[in-house]
């Protein structure tokens, strides 16, 4: 049998049957996909809104999608205690090589930067669980994950997480690329100092002020979690935040989650809390690692020649 060379125009024809392969997973939340999704509570109340419009509490399209759908997730919103909360979608059981790609953002209530009662919470994200228990820095973990707090109100605002490190890895782990995990950090001076969208503010006058420099709340993000051999990392807009060597932890499957966290033993009680203080994910795409995909492509570039 004749060996061939890839290349030219049959690279062109390689990347071209790239899109028929599809994403293993992908949901923009355009219609209620309530029934699809697993709710894993932990000791406090939460909530969770598969298919909420948040053009309705003033925030803009996320900059990966058409629509203003999206899934709202919140956590200790009236029981007083330190817990969190996360969702994963049902039967998602995802091997090899991928990244999960997501928009997100971090409302929290005002008046900024300093926040409101009780807005110092987490947007948590993660890989590797069996999506049947919660995964939160209170309860047993059996993934890797990430979070960071929307105000820049904790001394660690952006975290890593595993079955190895269930209250996070310290600051000078060597699983971060910086020192230490508070905003103030110069590593993350990209971030932050962002308004309220004005359609927040005329809905809600308390959302004054800027955010801290630093921190992730109040705008979109595009968040990165790939998986490629025993490796993990994390991007956030493109910057790198985390990577985890999976020889070290324990994972419990092969599902992916989000989740949101109160990192305090007590409710907020800011009135319009329930309308302020949550995470919200969006067009969510869960596509295979690239040379992964390009051997998946290389195949179905060999079966169509046959």
């Amino acid at each position: 049998m004749r060996a061939h060379r890839v290349c030219g125009f049959g690279l062109a024809l390689l990347f071209a049957a790239l899109p028929a392969l599809g994403s293993l997973y992908t949901q923009d939340f355009e219609v209620d996909t309530t029934a699809l999704w697993t709710l894993n509570n932990g000791p406090s109340d939460a909530a969770a809104d598969f298919f909420f419009d948040y053009s309705t509490v003033g925030i803009p399209v996320a900059p990966n999608g058409t629509g203003t759908r999206g899934m709202k997730l919140q956590a200790n919103l009236t029981n007083g205690l330190f817990s969190g909360m996360s969702v994963s979608p049902i039967g998602l059981d995802l091997t090899g090589d991928y990244t999960v790609e997501f928009d997100w953002w971090a409302n929290f209530n005002g008046p900024f930067p300093g926040g409101g009662s009780g807005s110092t919470n987490l947007s948590t994200f993660g890989i590797g669980t069996a999506g049947v228990t919660p995964q939160w820095p209170g309860g047993v973990q059996d993934s890797v994950w990430f979070a960071a707090t929307g105000d820049g109100g904790s001394s660690a605002d952006w975290r890593a997480y595993s079955s190895a490190a269930g209250t996070g890895y310290p600051d000078g782990s060597p699983v971060y690329p910086f020192t230490t995990r508070n905003n103030t950090n110069p590593y993350f001076a990209g971030f932050g100092g962002n308004a309220a969208p004005a359609a927040q503010l005329a809905l809600f006058p308390q959302q004054t002020g800027t955010t801290a420099v630093g921190s992730a709340g109040m705008e979109w993000h595009r968040v990165e979690i790939v998986k490629e051999g025993t490796t993990v990392i994390w991007r956030v807009d493109g910057v790198l935040m985390a990577t985890i060597d999976l020889t070290t932890v324990t994972l419990g499957g092969g599902n992916i989650f989000f989740g949101h966290s109160d990192i305090n033993a007590s409710s907020s009680t800011d009135p319009n809390d329930i309308h302020l203080l949550f995470t919200l994910i969006d067009n969510i795409n869960v596509v295979p690692e690239p040379a992964s995909l390009a051997l998946l492509a290389l195949g179905a570039l060999v079966l169509r020649r046959r």
